[in-house]
Order: C-alpha cells, then structure tokens, then sequence
C-alpha cells in the first residue's frame, strides 16, 4: 500500500494496491506494520463503525475531547463520499485548515486522522457505505459537533442537495466552539499519540 501524509500533521491518505482477477479483487485496506512505519504508533482498535448513506447525506464535523480523542481510519466499501479532515487543535500550524479526498470503489483509499482532528465526510451516491476503525469507542458525553458550513473554515462543498442529522444542523461555529474550551490543544495531543506504542 502506499501512504501520503497529508498537509494537516496526523492525517495521510492510503491508497492500497489491488490484486484483480476473473473472480474479483482483492486488496489490504490496513496493515499495522505499514501504518506504524508512517504514523510512528500503532493503532489501537476500539470500535468499527458502519455508515450506509443515500447520496447527499452528510455526517460532522465531528471530534473528541482528548485525551483520549478518537483517531479513525475511514474507507469507502460502496458509493462515494468527499472525506474530509479539519485541523480544529488550538496552536497547530495548520489549524482552521482542512484537506479532502475521494474515497470510493476505484481507488480503495482510506483516511486516517489523528487524536484531536475534526472530520466530516459527504456521501456522492446513493447507498454509500462508510467503514471507519475507532480507536475509541462512543462516547456522548465526550464528542461534539462543528457546522460543517462555517465561513471560517471553509470547506467546498460539491454542488447537490445537502441533507444533515438535526444534531449536526444545529453544531456551532469553530469560535464558538473555541470560546466554549472544547477545542483540544496542538501540544497535548502531540503528547498524547507520543504515549501510543
């Protein structure tokens, strides 16, 4: 497989190499040794979530409150979806900044986003289905929700009918969410991952 650090510190894109044949395919969508080499930790699995989307449907940006956050490894097992990342830690160098990718059935390419990284993805066709790797599990009390829209932020969006959870409709702005001490701070979740063996 081949690993991209993106822009964004503790996010990269993985692109897998596929082994086609009259059967089918086949393909490794994680492999511990390869993530170590690149992340410089191992990835603890926590929870396995699974996402079906009509085309459309958009799901954060969400993040937890670190320690411990929630690093993800998100990929795409039908469909489509925009995948982004948003670097919401207070006092990164790229904070406010966000980076996107394409996950679907032709490339394979997974999403990994570290402790402390906002995400947020849109579904492009109808039954998208989202597989992502937690190394967390849920948790209310700890999770939180920015809009997705926010001007500060900027993403851009493709041009289709947009449709969000009520929850999500109703997730505040990155400065109210920094005015409220909810943001997590670049340094400490810079030690934090340091702990990961």
């Amino acid at each position: 497989m081949d690993i991209d650090k993106l822009s964004i510190e503790g996010a990269f894109v993985v692109t897998p190499r596929q082994f086609a044949d009259p059967r089918g395919v086949f393909l490794e969508f994680f492999r511990r040794d390869s993530f170590v080499a690149v992340a410089g930790h191992s990835f603890g699995l926590a929870q396995a979530n699974c996402s079906v989307s009509a085309k459309g449907v958009m799901r954060g940006i969400h993040f937890a409150l670190v320690p411990p956050g929630q690093a993800k490894y998100v990929t795409c097992m039908q469909g489509s979806v925009l995948d982004v990342v948003v670097d919401i830690r207070l006092g990164s160098p790229t904070f406010g900044q966000w980076e996107s990718a394409v996950l679907d059935t032709v490339t394979r390419r997974a999403v990994y986003l570290s402790e402390g990284l906002g995400h947020v993805f849109l579904s492009l066709e109808d039954n998208t289905t989202v597989m992502y790797l937690c190394s967390e599990g849920y948790a209310p009390d700890r999770e939180f929700g920015i809009d997705p829209f926010d001007p500060q932020i900027g993403i851009v969006w493709p041009d289709i009918d947009i449709a969000l959870s009520d929850k999500d409709q109703r997730a505040p702005s990155l400065a109210e969410v920094r005015d409220r001490g909810l943001l997590p701070d670049y340094q400490q979740c810079q030690q934090f991952v340091r702990t990961l063996g």
